[in-house]
């Protein structure tokens, strides 16, 4: 399987994306093309031993690279020519299964939709979050691509994140929560009170309304909100998560008896650590695009592009897409 790498994506690249790559075909079963400058690729590639032109990695060149803090549409539509729209070409072609991206997120969406297009019958793609937490961990959406939202385009959501869980993570019958600010059936603004109601009505495992702090117990694998709502719980939880392990490292050094308990512990901290850190899972799904487009943390290193290339090669391997379009029909 063939896998694009948008190689100019992020705050690392090509250092890193080129060394996740090479990790990811060390590990995986997988073929990746990086898309990018070519003799930046190649210098990093002959870095560590290798070239462009052996069969599981290849350069595909693009002559330009969107920033990371380019106006998204304005640079997808200047920038014909980027990494991002040359790697999304090559799966708009068959060349590739996927793509994976740490670029510009906003210049992703917008690329995927103009070069990929949208699943027949989906109105809005949907970006989604991944938490690893319960058996399955549980996938957000919408995080950031639709900040107004109408109630049909949140239970679209609610089928491809179903469909997404149960194909890639292996979740019978997702439990789907709807993000609100209280459990009842009543609560929340108009939007929310009739997306409850045409949840209800539909065939997915719906279990009604979750609240922020309850997305990571464990109680449901798939979460639904607009955009500007579940970006904000996204980005909420990820400052917490940095401070609290910034106020317990701060903590550790104030006592020598606490620094000789964290020796005792450091291993289950570690672990505690790797869990919560988004390079272990890698990168997050945009559903909707006639495609499997996976998007990274803009300061993704190696470890995360390596598992987000695993990732790719899951999704597309799960057959989400016919999936999605068959629950459509």
């Amino acid at each position: 399987m063939l896998i694009a790498l948008d190689a100019m994506g992020g705050d690392h690249a090509p250092t890193e994306t080129v060394k996740g790559a090479l990790l990811a075909i060390r590990e995986t079963d997988v073929e990746v093309a990086l898309v990018g400058l070519p003799d930046a690729l190649e210098a990093e590639l002959a870095r560590h031993g290798h070239s462009g032109s052996t069969p599981s990695v290849r350069v595909v060149p693009a002559s330009e690279v969107v920033g990371m803090h380019e106006p998204p549409a304005q640079a997808v539509r200047q920038k014909r020519q980027s990494s991002i729209n040359e790697a999304l070409r090559l799966v708009k072609e068959g060349e590739a299964s996927a793509i994976v991206s740490a670029g510009n997120t906003g210049a992703v969406v917008a690329a995927a939709l103009l070069v990929l297009g949208r699943l027949g019958g989906i109105k809005r793609p949907a970006l989604g979050a991944y938490f690893p937490t319960g058996r399955y961990g549980v996938l957000a959406l919408d995080v950031g691509a639709n900040a107004d939202c109408k109630p049909s385009y949140l239970v679209q959501f609610a089928h491809m994140g179903s469909i997404y869980m149960e194909r890639v993570y292996g979740a019978k019958r997702p439990r789907v929560g709807l993000l609100s600010i209280g459990e009842e059936e009543g609560k929340g603004n108009a939007l929310t009170r009739e997306v409850y109601g045409r949840l209800q009505r539909s065939a997915l495992n719906f279990v009604g309304n979750v609240e922020g702090k309850e997305i990571m117990n464990g109680e449901v694998e798939v979460v639904v909100s607009d955009g500007f709502t579940g970006n904000v719980a996204v980005k909420m939880g990820e400052g917490m998560a940095e401070f609290m392990f910034r106020e317990l490292r701060k903590s550790v050094n104030e006592r020598l008896r606490y620094r000789l308990g964290a020796l005792l512990m450091v291993d289950a901290l570690r672990g505690m650590r790797r869990r919560l850190d988004y390079a272990e899972y890698g990168g997050v799904p945009l559903l909707g695009v006639n495609g499997v487009v996976i998007i990274c943390h803009g300061r993704s290193h190696a470890q995360a592009i390596k598992n987000a290339i695993r990732t790719a090669k899951e999704a597309a391997a799960s057959g989400i897409l016919e999936a999605m379009q068959a629950d459509l029909k």
